[in-house]
């Protein structure tokens, strides 16, 4: 159902069709208009619908691009026309591909580029609900009148208008049965069903269904106990508890992060006072929307302590360097490595993290 229903590539191709529905009219209204010698009426619809396209694709990649770099910044690069920043190139990059891809590859990066209808095989077995023509009520298919009695001249349900070949996205012929290019979004079982509404035929010559329940004649009570099964079931609960976790995740995650790194330019050094120094870079993370200041400790040594302003303020989900000196009296620890740990506590607020390094003594 991913492919049909959720996936962007659908999605933003449903929108630029619509778009283009819209702009350029129904199915056949397009054909005249493509086969149209050039004309104002046809230059102004083709030009405002690429239009269209373009302004939805750009605001794609800018709203992708905003995830990352705060959007108030992405729009006053675009307002100063900083075109040489890596935000505005990548605005541009997601925003062509999304013009391209939904507005002129469409189906064809389901076919040949995207690598789900690969590995989805894997998954399928005779009881998956797939979209499927059921050909013991279809067959032999072929044209009728309405006065005629389908059923003496050895004809099915299906009627072989081909509605379902046009609607499909992919182009292929879901009376062939099951066939990997089949994105499952149902338009076929939709155009089939009303065409059987018109010949006043039961609905579902086309529908959801399995190939057990296809060969066995079962009804749809029968089908759906197969289709959850415990191999369903059990993928269903990892799911399950896979979503639990994420969601747990992200209501007890604290929105700050630390990385701690050592100068390597100076292990340790002796300073006025006669204090052995080690110096340290701190990567401070806000993963909030608000500018926050951070109070910086450290423990681990007796009387070690921090030289300089132990504070930090950091802008809205940014991050910021600080480098950090650490001090302890010459003589008053053995020479050797320390363990020692670096708190960091939000000022105004319970977020608080810790992060081990280790404080160097020279023999």
């Amino acid at each position: 159902m991913w492919c049909g229903f959720s996936c962007p590539q659908t999605v933003y191709t449903e929108i630029f069709l619509w778009v283009e529905q819209k702009i350029e009219g129904n199915r056949g209204a397009r054909i005249r208009l493509d086969g149209d010698r050039l004309s104002m009426e046809k230059l102004v619809k083709k030009w405002f619908k690429h239009l269209v396209w373009i302004g939805i694709a750009a605001w794609t990649g800018f709203t992708f691009v905003g995830y990352f770099t705060p959007i108030r910044e992405l729009g006053l690069a675009f307002l100063q026309t900083r075109m040489g920043s890596w935000e505005v190139f990548w605005v541009f990059f997601y925003g062509f591909a999304t013009y391209g891809n939904a507005g002129f590859m469409r189906e064809q990066v389901c076919k040949y580029m995207c690598p789900y209808a690969r590995f989805q095989s894997a998954m399928f077995d005779r009881d998956t609900l797939i979209v499927s023509y059921d050909a013991h009520r279809g067959e032999r298919r072929g044209p009728r009148r309405k006065d005629m009695d389908a059923r003496a001249a050895g004809l099915g349900d299906c009627i072989d208008c081909a509605l379902c070949v046009q609607v499909c996205p992919t182009g292929i012929d879901i009376r062939n049965g099951l066939q990997y290019e089949c994105i499952g979004c149902g338009l076929c079982v939709d155009a089939c069903n009303s065409v059987m509404d018109k010949v006043r035929l039961p609905r579902g010559l086309i529908r959801y269904d399995t190939q057990n329940g296809l060969a066995g004649r079962w009804s749809p009570a029968q089908v759906m106990r197969r289709v959850f099964r415990p191999r369903v079931l059990v993928y269903a609960s990892v799911l399950a508890l896979l979503v639990v976790g994420l969601l747990a995740s992200l209501v007890t995650r604290t929105p700050l992060k630390v990385d701690v790194v050592r100068d390597r330019a100076s292990l340790a050094r002796l300073v006025e006072g006669g204090r052995l120094e080690n110096v340290y870079r701190l990567q401070v993370m806000n993963a909030t929307e608000s500018v926050q200041r951070y109070r910086i400790e450290a423990r681990g040594l007796d009387g070690l302590t921090l030289a300089g302003e132990g504070s930090v303020e950091v802008g809205p989900a940014e991050s910021r360097w600080v480098p950090v000196r650490l001090q302890i009296m010459d003589g008053t620890a053995s020479p050797g490595s320390h363990p020692i740990h670096f708190d960091v506590r939000q000022e105004q607020g319970g977020a608080q993290v810790s992060e081990k390094s280790v404080f160097l003594v020279p023999r």
